[in-house]
């Protein structure tokens, strides 16, 4: 027969590991975040691993300085605003902007769990039959 102590060990035992925190896992990459400074201020992106090649490529533009100092060309309130034409940076007023992109596409990464809603970073694409976004 169980004695009264060793019923209530094992009872705090249990409680303690259903309460301990979750421990990470010691090769669980964390979500890369990216600082965006604008006139306005800051905003803080965070990249997930879900679109590995999204992620990777806008980490890649950022590291070649290829959207310093670009215009954000199309602001839609309640809806969107649009940066990333590389001729934004040498626009003058009344330029027509958009159209500028680096020569090369990022291939699909549709994911049917994944969705826009309000504060998604996303890629723009064109009518690419395979649904490849704009560099």
């Amino acid at each position: 027969m169980i004695k009264l102590s060793q019923l209530l060990v094992l009872a705090l035992f249990s409680f303690l590991i259903a309460c301990s925190p979750k421990q990470s896992e010691e090769n669980e990459p964390s979500p890369v975040k990216v600082k965006l400074v604008t006139n306005y201020g800051e905003i803080i992106l965070q990249l997930y691993d879900e679109t590995p090649l999204h992620r990777d490529n806008f980490i890649k533009i950022i590291n070649d300085n290829v959207l310093d100092s670009v215009l954000f060309h199309l602001v839609i309130q309640n809806f969107m605003a649009q940066a990333g034409d590389t001729d934004s940076k040498y626009a003058q007023p009344g330029d027509t902007l958009g159209e500028s992109d680096l020569p090369y596409t990022v291939p699909a990464e549709i994911r049917p769990e994944l969705f826009h809603k309000k504060g998604v970073l996303a890629a723009a694409r064109d009518d690419h039959p395979e649904r490849a976004s704009s560099s």
